[in-house]
């Protein structure tokens, strides 16, 4: 098998958008220091590297910085690049810390790609951190909607989750990276996850990721699928599936679709379209 390194954007909007992952294929996985140098090289929030595993792929994630447990925007570029070498289907992924699945499906300009989650969990988010955090994005407890408290949420990495009422709020973030990255790691954060409620089922999002070398990511599948688990959680009428409106306010447009089932605890499907990117 020829090592292979492919650019892809995951949760595209059509033919625009989206959120850039590399994605390296080959027939064994290079050493951490190697993954971690060819991340830094692409420099796209994170790239995926695969490799056969018992009928399926053994994989691991890499920010520019940093190895991560698990990226769902990666993970879909993955599934659109499996696709495109060996045909349409579901793939068995083994990672750091859990097993998942990923489908892709060829169309005409771009590939229908899904993923199972790992499984989720949510914790009422510590009164100390969240102050903090407020304070980063100059936030205060009255620009919270109350309806979806704040949350440390989980499927496969973790995050802390944010309901804003204000769309104009969710429009003017704005932090200091080097805090934003200091406060990430201290708690062990993968991203602060910043929504807003447009109705029951469709949510606009933003996600800092300083503590992987990036101030903002434009689509982030890890996160939809913690958050969707939460919503799960709290009994929120979502109706048993929802849509992230992600990268707008960057202008980079990416839409995410979370399919919610009724067991707590259990496995999101995270699904959107990937394109292939030219440079």
């Amino acid at each position: 098998m020829t090592d292979q390194l492919s650019r892809i954007a995951a949760f595209c909007d059509g033919e625009h958008g989206g959120n850039p992952a590399g994605v390296w294929i080959g027939s064994a996985l290079p050493d951490a220091i190697e993954m971690q140098h060819i991340a830094a090289e692409v420099d796209f929030s994170e790239t995926a590297f695969a490799a056969p595993l018992n009928g399926g792929w053994r994989v691991r994630y890499f920010s520019p910085q940093t190895e991560v447990p698990f990226c769902g925007h990666a993970t879909i570029a993955l599934g659109a690049a499996l696709a495109l070498r060996n045909g349409d289907g579901q793939f068995d992924l083994t990672l750091n810390q859990a097993k998942i699945t990923v489908s892709g499906q060829k169309g005409e300009t771009t590939i229908a790609a899904a993923l199972q989650s790992p499984p989720t969990q949510s914790l009422p988010a510590p009164e100390m951190a969240l102050h903090q955090a407020l304070d980063l994005f100059g936030y205060s407890l009255q620009d919270l909607d109350p309806r979806i408290p704040p949350a440390m949420v989980f499927a496969g990495a973790k995050h802390l989750l944010l309901c804003l009422k204000s769309r104009a709020k969710l429009r003017g973030m704005r932090y200091d990276f080097a805090c934003g990255k200091r406060w990430m790691n201290s708690h062990e954060v993968q991203t602060i996850a910043l929504i807003h409620a447009e109705s029951d089922q469709v949510f606009q999002a933003r996600n800092p990721f300083a503590a992987g070398g990036v101030y903002e990511d434009p689509a982030t599948g890890a996160a939809a699928a913690a958050l969707a688990g939460y919503l799960r959680d709290i009994a929120w009428p979502h109706g048993g599936a929802i849509e992230l409106i992600q990268g707008e306010d960057m202008g980079c447009r990416s839409l995410i679709h979370a399919e919610i089932g009724p067991e707590p605890g259990s496995s999101i499907r995270i699904s959107g379209h990937a394109r292939l990117m030219t440079t």
